[in-house]
């Protein structure tokens, strides 16, 4: 009889045993097969070819492991959070494709991939849908749409693959836990990245992603986020740079004591412009236009203080440059694609804003668009502005194409000026010139460009050289203002970065500014190299500067004013001297030579121009025991942006201190 039930017992289990010998068999298999199909989709969305694809696959038959494996983590951990095989490979493709897909658009039209710390920009991320219009990214968010039609339709025919609770909460530990030492590359994943050949092409991140895969090269940038403290830097260190800036600063400051005082006493209005994307569309070698564009900037380029800053930027990013101009420090010193306006700035900050306050003038920002865009209302406090205006003061403003016209930016800088007793130093922001530059915004435009275009790169250059011609005419405005007016005024015009003409670079290329390949780094100077000119109603000594970085031009700017600065200004002086053109992968030294990397002999002095920027940012403030202790630690101003609190509490468009931009 035991032995019958035990035979009868055998051939009812038999079928469950079975059953599971197959689900757990069919789990194996996706658990294998998926993550290779995932990479597969991710690069194809990325390469936009098959060929390229599958040649990136089996010339890099490693990577392409690395990367499956960091695809099998993230379909484990939705697969143990939910419980169903179907729904964590479903949620798995979503994630990875709509990564893929930012990434493709976001390399096309900027030149940078998609980051970790991306996720943190919350709305701005939102500004790029506009940009990615057109039948590339119908066709890919087609694809995306089918795959999830697919992937939902799947789930009523395929088999439930539940595993049990336990078994489940092991797995996600495991994946989260192998995610995480990927990411920070702990000494098992190390091993990992060297065993399969894992090259980090940090200052290229565009090659970075393209050699070694958008999975692997998304997740070793999460170290990235992760500032770690420079090899020297201490206290010591620190004391001794305070000591030889504070040396440094008497000698520049007798130099200038020397030069006199062209403002005769009186503190001039400060007025910094930096205009969206403006860029001298003449350069184009290929193109002639009916008329001059910028004939504002061309007289001022042969009459006054002019020359080329070096942005850190290229078709987006305007935040970045503003974090140079005002706090003198450089985005080479932080991981490439970051973004301190979002990610570092939440205490204090010493910046022209703050230095300018304690001179006694009342330090503004200005900005014609959302205050809450990169962060602006928080870190204009922690930077030491007393009041920022942004779109939300402004009293039925001028539109021109889709924003506020750079006329009415100019309006309302002479407004706060003209109102103000107390001397200003304004940081305007414009936006009229942003892009899109397929939207004939302007309608007919007034300046025709000639010369070997496509019909669609003719209409985007037209568009933004209009934009440009707008924003050249409201620079004069400004001038014709300040010219009559008894009050010394300085204004310092430029633009943020080049501006995104074409997928692909298509018109500088059509253009004739750069070639097809890879960029020289003539090329790449080219490409982050942006006009500015500086002008006054009292006669400064003029001067032609070829190459400046964004992060030295306020330096320059307070040496051209013949004012004092704080001594740890004095590094960013001996630095321009040195190397006035940095950035992350160019180096221009002091007669014009280019360079990928930082040369030997200048090295030191980069060094500590580093550790200063880290002690500032990240590190204890050792400078500040020794040296501009005023400046360094100048809290933010109780009254920050008083002026515009009652009638934003009350719900009003405007402000107590006239419009603003």
């Amino acid at each position: 009889m035991k032995l019958q039930r035990k035979a009868r017992h055998k051939r009812r289990t038999a079928p469950i045993e079975r059953n599971r010998a197959l689900k757990y068999g069919l789990i194996v298999i996706m658990l294998a097969v998926v993550p290779l199909l995932l990479v597969f989709g991710v690069e194809f969305i990325q390469r936009g070819s098959f060929p390229e694809t599958w040649a990136w696959m089996m010339q890099n038959q490693k990577l392409f492991a690395v990367n499956a494996i960091i695809d099998l983590c993230v379909l484990v951990f939705f697969y143990s959070l939910f419980g169903s095989m179907m729904t964590g490979v479903t949620l798995a493709s979503l994630l990875l494709s709509i990564m893929a897909l930012v990434c493709y658009f976001k390399t096309k039209l900027i030149g940078e991939p998609f980051f970790p710390w991306d996720i943190f920009l919350k709305k701005e991320g939102m500004n790029i849908i506009p940009l990615v219009t057109g039948p590339a990214a119908i066709k890919r968010l087609a694809a995306l749409g089918l795959l999830v039609v697919v992937l939902v339709a799947m789930h009523f025919v395929w088999p439930r693959l539940k595993m049990h609770i336990g078994g489940r909460a092991v797995l996600g530990i495991l994946a989260l836990v192998a995610l995480y030492s990927l990411g920070v590359r702990t000494t098992w994943a190390a091993h990992l990245f060297d065993r399969a050949g894992v090259s980090e092409i940090v200052w290229d991140q565009k090659q970075n992603y393209s050699n070694n895969g958008m999975a692997l090269a998304f997740t070793m940038n999460v170290k990235n986020s992760i500032i770690s403290k420079p090899e020297g830097y201490s206290e010591p260190a620190m004391a001794s740079l305070a000591q030889d800036l504070a040396s440094d600063n008497m000698v520049q400051t007798a130099s200038v004591s020397k030069q006199g005082d062209p403002f005769q006493g009186k503190q001039p209005n400060v007025i910094f412009i930096m205009n969206e994307a403006f860029w001298d569309p003449t350069l184009l070698p290929n193109v002639q236009y009916s008329e001059d564009p910028v004939p504002t900037i061309h007289k001022l380029q042969k009459e006054s203080t002019s020359g080329y800053l070096l942005s850190p930027q290229f078709g987006g990013g305007t935040s970045n440059v503003e974090y140079e101009v005002l706090t003198g420090q450089s985005m080479s010193f932080l991981p490439d694609g970051s973004v301190p306006y979002q990610q570092y700035i939440s205490k204090p900050v010493p910046s022209l804003a703050s230095y300018f306050e304690t001179q006694g003038y009342k330090s503004m920002g200005i900005h014609s668009y959302e205050g809450w865009f990169w962060n602006r209302e928080s870190v204009y406090k922690e930077l030491g502005f007393e009041s920022f205006m942004s779109k939300d003061q402004f009293e039925n403003p001028e539109y021109k194409g889709l924003f506020i016209s750079d006329d009415e930016v100019s309006r309302n800088i002479i407004k706060q000026v003209d109102e103000t007793d107390r001397p200003m130093f304004i940081y305007a922001v414009t936006m009229q010139n942003h892009g899109p530059y397929d939207d004939n915004r302007y309608g007919e435009t007034e300046i025709k460009a000639n010369g070997n275009l496509t019909d669609d790169a003719r209409s985007i250059l037209e568009t933004y050289t209009q934009g440009a011609h707008d924003a050249d005419q409201s620079l004069k405005m400004l001038i014709d203002h300040f010219q009559q007016s008894d009050e010394p005024t300085v204004i310092v015009f430029y633009g943020d970065h080049l501006p995104m003409l074409g997928l692909d670079y298509d018109v500088y290329k059509q253009g004739g500014l750069i070639g097809t390949g890879s960029w020289s780094l003539e090329e790449t100077k080219k490409m982050h190299s942006v006009p500015f000119v500086m002008w006054s109603n009292v006669d400064l000594p003029q001067e032609q500067k070829p190459t400046l970085s964004d992060s030295f031009l306020g330096t320059y700017v307070l040496n051209k004013l013949g004012m004092e600065k704080p001594a740890s200004l004095a590094l960013n002086d001996k630095l321009l001297q040195e190397a006035p053109g940095l950035l992350r992968n160019l180096v221009v030294d002091a007669d014009g030579g280019l360079h990928q990397s930082v040369p030997e002999d200048i090295q030191a002095t980069v060094n500590q121009y580093r550790d200063l920027q880290y002690d500032q940012l990240f590190g204890k403030q050792y400078l500040a025991k020794y040296i501009d202790q005023e400046y360094l630690t100048k809290q933010a101003l109780p009254n920050y942006n008083e002026e515009f609190a009652i009638p934003a509490a009350e719900g009003s468009g405007s402000g107590t201190g006239g419009k603003s931009s």
